[in-house]
């Protein structure tokens, strides 16, 4: 039984077949939160018992986590800008959602991300070169997947939720240990890829976790109009157990993630998490949300800010010292840049690159698509340099 902000008990629906009675999963309208935005501590016993390891050390790292990601968030936005990179999409708002689910995470569970989850993907050990440089241009995926366990993002909305799930049932079958965690915003729930992985994942009980950043707009179409139901509703309807928490609350967000990959890894299944949070900037830098969205919206969510309402916390505790601020700020400056220094200094690709790591071992087909291309190029009287293969 989850219990809402005022204590009260919010009983849920007896679960479906392969769930336990004892898992604390929402059903109902109430928003699992631990921090208010005033940054006052709220207590709920079921969840407090995920986060008791949290203590001031800890609570000071994740701020310094969700101001580097915005950091890196507004560094990016103004490269772009500048000409050095040629879209982003920005994180502002959702710095609690990333982190406290990120940090949830063991070395050895696997992350498919989307193209918004920067945040997680600096948690998880890439470097921030190897994030730019798909926004530059300069490649067609990031790092390597299976150095830091984290999917190249997908652009394709809700496809990485079937990976996740094709995934999971590998794992499952191996007899592992591990959990395997799916991102994707409030729109990914209206396609078709999302139910499906949903249908699959619930009948082979696979341990997956499906967290929904729902941030409110799917470009500029607003969620009221996806859905008019609550998003933690939908996967009810496939026998998944949900729950919905305060995504601009990180330590809710930890608390409610760490159920969730605990219930994966002991054979639980599937859960699904709505995280509800608030994209404060634009889709991506393409986009101009002013066109679609009501600044007083937004004026009301700022005062949600997840860094702000950590940062109150943190004073109220007497944590936010001099000497951590400076060390948050140089750490941020730092990460910036050196974000900035990659991008810039990143060598461009050659031309005849494009044709490299489609398939891992040599393909007729691309050899000739490649062939062709380099007596066109050539035809112009400037000789190509191949790229390694």
């Amino acid at each position: 039984m989850l219990t809402d902000q005022a204590g009260k008990g919010v009983h849920h629906d007896t679960p479906g077949p392969g769930h336990s009675a004892h898992n604390p999963l929402r059903t109902g309208g109430n928003l699992l939160q631990l921090v208010s935005p005033e940054g006052e501590r709220i207590s709920h016993p079921e969840f407090d018992v995920w986060v008791k390891d949290v203590g001031d050390e800890q609570l000071c790292s994740l701020y310094e986590d969700m101001t580097v990601i915005r950091r890196i968030d507004a560094e990016a936005t103004a490269l772009q800008r500048q000409g050095e990179l040629a879209l982003w999409p920005p994180l502002l708002g959702q710095e609690a959602s990333q982190i406290g689910s990120s940090r949830s995470l063991r070395d050895d569970d696997f992350v498919f991300p989307s193209y918004r989850e920067s945040g997680v993907a600096y948690v998880r050990g890439a470097h921030l070169s190897e994030i730019a440089r798909v926004w530059r241009g300069n490649a067609s995926f990031g790092w390597d997947p299976q150095r830091i366990n984290l999917a190249t993002p997908q652009i394709i909305i809700g496809s990485q939720s079937l990976h996740a799930t094709g995934y999971a049932m590998g794992v499952q079958l191996d007899g592992a240990n591990t959990a395997v965690l799916a991102y994707f915003g409030d729109g990914a729930t209206s396609e078709g890829d999302v139910n499906e992985a949903m249908v699959f994942a619930a009948s082979y009980q696979a341990p997956v976790v499906f967290f929904c950043q729902n941030n409110h707009w799917a470009i500029s179409e607003p969620v009221r109009v996806q859905s008019h139901v609550q998003l933690a509703d939908r996967p009810t309807g496939f026998g998944i157990p949900s729950m919905r928490v305060d995504g601009n609350d990180v330590l809710a967000v930890m608390a409610a993630t760490r159920v969730a990959l605990d219930r994966a890894r002991k054979g639980g299944g599937p859960t699904f998490i709505e995280a509800v949070t608030y994209r404060m900037g634009p889709h991506t830098t393409a986009d101009d949300p002013t066109r679609y969205r009501d600044p007083i919206e937004l004026e009301d969510w700022a005062a949600k800010d997840p860094i702000l309402r950590l940062r109150k916390l943190l004073e109220a505790k007497g944590l936010l010292t001099e000497d951590v601020e400076a060390r948050v700020k140089a750490k941020a400056d730092a990460v910036a840049a050196e974000l900035r220094s990659s991008c810039i200094e990143m060598p461009d690709p050659q031309p005849l690159d494009v044709f490299n790591h489609v398939y891992s071992t040599p393909n007729s087909w691309i050899e000739r698509q490649k062939d062709h291309y380099s007596r066109y190029l050539n035809s112009f009287n400037q000789p190509v340099e191949e790229g390694a293969l």
